[in-house]
């Protein structure tokens, strides 16, 4: 029991989200950018805890914005800000293209 708990207690720290191709590329605003055209919106998701364990919320916050990135390309975006806090792991960005 001791060694499923130090486990999962080492799980909820972990990054499962990779960086996808050409998400490297993404900027990540902190307000919507000026003189960009939106995209759209993409709504992303992970596990924010693991048998009732809450994990790292900053861990959280990283995969949930590196899921954003990776999206992004798929839209002809360049540049992604989110729109909320996340929530129970879940949260939505607006995705905008600021370059040529």
């Amino acid at each position: 029991m001791t060694l499923l708990l130090a486990s999962i207690l080492a799980a909820t720290g972990c990054t499962w989200v990779h960086m996808a191709p050409g998400a490297s590329a993404v900027r990540v605003a902190a307000t919507a950018p000026t003189g960009c055209e939106k995209r759209g919106e993409v709504a992303v998701s992970v596990k924010h805890s693991i048998a009732f364990i809450d994990r790292n919320p900053l861990r959280v916050r990283e995969e949930l914005e590196t899921l954003a990135r990776n999206e992004a390309p798929g839209l002809g975006a360049d540049t992604v800000h989110p729109l909320s806090e996340p929530v129970n792991g879940d949260q939505r960005y607006a995705a905008w293209r600021c370059g040529g």
